[in-house]
């Protein structure tokens, strides 16, 4: 059978309960499952509303420094309304930009993971 889908994103952080935060609080993430995996690490994942794909909040790849996930994008349908929604939440984001793949901002989580906040183009 071929891959046919993601399911979980590893996004590499410092402090699991402060991106949580940023995450849910900041984002809009629900949380799907937090369980404990050991001493001072536990297994949280989250997703955007209604979504099937999700991230995980992840510290113990060696590989994966916090702040080396880039490049994420994130969908949404009206970008110049949710924009306004995470600034007054406190997020800072750059101005909205266009491109023929749709119109962007980008923006960093609390420990520099980027991301793409992206309206695709209408009829896409």
């Amino acid at each position: 059978m071929p891959i046919r889908s993601f399911e979980i994103i590893s996004v590499p952080v410092t402090d699991q309960q402060r991106a949580k935060r940023f995450y849910t609080e900041v984002l809009g993430f629900e949380l799907v499952r937090e369980s404990p995996m050991g001493p001072g690490t536990s297994w949280i994942q989250l997703a955007p509303p209604g979504q099937g794909v999700t991230i995980a909040l992840v510290t113990w790849f060696e590989t994966m420094k916090p702040g080396g996930l880039q490049g994420v994008m994130v969908n949404t349908d009206d970008i110049d309304a949710e924009r306004e929604v995470l600034r007054s939440r406190g997020l800072e984001l750059g101005e909205i930009r266009q491109e023929p793949w749709g119109r962007y901002v980008m923006f960093a989580d609390p420990d520099g993971n980027g991301w793409i906040l992206r309206q695709p183009p209408v009829g896409a």
